[in-house]
């Protein structure tokens, strides 16, 4: 019996290509366009976050040698001074952030550590337009505000301070930034490089937050030089109007340090010197 050839399937060679249409091709670009900004939204360096930081405080306070990414980094925080351009660290010690890449999607979970400063780690929770910031407090030394011009570097403070809060509310606006919520300031053994009374005493100032104001209230808790007050934080400008006057038997020693502070009150003792701020 004869046997069949048995057939083969084979592909030509001169296959004619596939044709895209317009619709088409304007959907591979797309696809092709969304990978690039993947890739590089996923590997943006830190710096990127410190950019931002600089321009939402208009240059006045800068995210400084920054390293990793813009998911996880780290960087100083300092404030630049209109002096040789020079960067002053605001708080010390490394802050370190972890940015969960669900903020592509407008949600927010951020965790900031900084071991020098932050009592614990720091939660940021919420959306593009709200945010909620948790329980936290954070140790400044006092010597760190001469960096924040007159008359500051003047007096030249030293201590330790200490801000706390309980959970914070930050609405975005296209006005800047809403803050609602409860900070405290105590200030531990307030020296000056003026005076030889050291220290000066310890205080503490509480804010009220609600909005673009906060109302603020200073007291003295111990010390011989006696500071109280009150006054407003409005879009960053403080207005303020208080005493400051020295214990009895201090006088003499506390006068100079009080003449840099304002001016004698009209009407009240000879050592009791007017702060003013607006």
């Amino acid at each position: 019996m004869d046997k069949v050839p048995r057939q083969t399937n084979t592909v030509s060679s001169n296959q004619v290509p596939v044709k895209l249409n317009l619709k088409q091709k304007w959907i591979l670009f797309c696809v092709a366009l969304f990978c690039i900004f993947m890739t590089v939204l996923m590997f943006a360096p830190a710096s990127w976050l410190g950019a931002l930081l600089q321009m939402e405080t208009k240059g006045r306070v800068v995210l400084s040698d920054t390293d990793g990414s813009l998911w996880e980094g780290s960087g100083y925080i300092a404030v630049a001074t209109r002096k040789n351009d020079e960067l002053t660290p605001l708080l010390p010690g490394r802050f370190d952030w972890h940015m969960s890449p669900i903020i592509l999607l407008g949600q927010v979970e951020l965790e900031i550590n900084n071991r020098e400063t932050l009592k614990q780690p720091l939660y940021l929770n919420g959306n593009l337009g709200h945010i909620q910031v948790s329980p936290g407090s954070l140790v400044l030394p006092a010597s760190r505000l001469s960096g924040l011009g007159a008359p500051l570097n003047t007096v030249k403070p030293s201590g330790e301070m200490t801000l706390s809060w309980d959970v914070l509310g930050l609405t975005f606006l296209d006005g800047g930034v809403d803050v609602n919520g409860a900070m405290k300031l105590h200030m531990e053994n307030i020296s000056s490089a003026l005076s030889p009374i050291k220290p000066l005493g310890s205080y503490e100032m509480n804010f009220d937050w609600y909005g673009h104001e906060a109302g603020l209230e200073l007291q003295t808790i111990k010390g011989p030089m006696l500071l109280t007050g009150n006054g407003k934080l409005i879009h960053g400008r403080l207005q303020f109007s208080g005493l400051a006057q020295a214990q009895e038997g201090y006088e003499e020693d506390l006068a100079g340090l009080l003449s840099l502070l304002g001016q004698r009150r009209p009407g009240a003792g000879k050592n009791v010197i007017a702060l003013e701020f607006k």
